[in-house]
Order: structure tokens, then sequence, then C-alpha cells
């Protein structure tokens, strides 16, 4: 096992180069959620939308039907608990193509109860057309963003960050053979 750290920040300003509707929406968590190099080496694809979850998924459906491709960045509670209202009405009645990253996944978090996220796929599972993955180490996180390129609609993602085991292997020998 190897442990990895800064994986989402890499692929995630990789991701967004090689796809010009890929956008980048923080709820004043850049640093916590591993934007920050994001926002500094693709500031027009960034948008910090401050403390106001709500107001930052209405933004994102909004983008989404004008053809852009949010990828929302905060910690895992704060996509679900207080925004629900637009989640359910803006984004996923409509069947918008836009991705939930939620960080600090079930009781993982720093912050106490306040922070803990573990009635989210619960909740989202009852939402209609949302999909929901869970990232268990840094291969998962590798391939999920172009999964959440491939569902046409919106996508949950619980996110690890810091620093992450390597578990499996697989999507780096996949990597390596194909130009062999």
């Amino acid at each position: 096992m190897k442990i990895e750290s800064g994986v989402h920040s890499k692929n995630m300003i990789n991701f967004a180069k090689e796809h010009d509707d890929v956008v980048v929406l923080s709820a004043d968590l850049g640093s916590s959620c591993e934007i920050k190099d994001f926002a500094e080496e693709l500031p027009e694809k960034y948008f910090s939308m401050g403390i106001a979850e709500q107001n930052m998924l209405s933004w994102a459906a909004g983008m989404a039907k004008e053809g852009l491709h949010p990828f929302l960045h905060t910690f895992a509670v704060f996509l679900y608990r207080r925004p629900l209202d637009q989640l359910e009405m803006s984004i996923a009645y409509p069947n918008l193509p836009v991705a939930l990253l939620g960080f600090v996944p079930g009781i993982t978090t720093p912050g106490g109860v306040t922070h803990q996220s573990i009635e989210d796929i619960g909740i989202l599972r009852t939402i209609p057309n949302m999909s929901i993955f869970d990232c268990g180490d840094a291969t998962d996180i590798d391939a999920v963003l172009r999964i959440c390129k491939e569902v046409n609609g919106p996508i949950y993602v619980r996110m690890l960050r810091g620093e992450i085991p390597r578990l499996s292997i697989q999507a780096n020998r996949q990597s390596s053979t194909k130009g062999a």
C-alpha cells in the first residue's frame, strides 16, 4: 500500500484542461477540498461562492442548463442537508449534469457532529436521477472524474482528502500498458 497526497487536486486540474465545459465551484473551502491549486492555475474556471451552498447549487443548475459541467466542492454534509430543496428541484428533477464532490464523509471530520455526513447516502438515494459513488482510495479518486463526466445527470461523490492510501494499482497498470 502506498500513501499519496493531493490526488484530487492534480486530477481536477488535468481534467478541466481536457474538458472546456468543466467548471469548479467552491463553498469557501478551496484548501480544505483540495482545489486551491486549481483556483490559481485555472482562475477562469473557478468560482468561489462563499459559505452559501444553497446559492451554489442554484448557480450550478443555471450553469448546467447553459452547457457547462459544474463540479461542486465542499464538505459532504453541506451538499445535501441545508440545500436539499435546491438539489431536488433545480438539479435532480431536471436531471442536470452537476457533480457534487463531498469531502470529509461520514465521521472523518474534525468539525464535530455538525460536520458529520452520516445519513448522506440514505437521503440521497431517495432523490430522483441521483447517482452515488464513494471513493475508497487514490485509484478510485483517479477514476471518478471520468465517471462524473459520463453520467448524464446529477452525481454525488464521497471524496477523501489529504493523505490517501492507494490500495489498488489496477488503474495505473491499465494506463501504463496502453502504449505497449
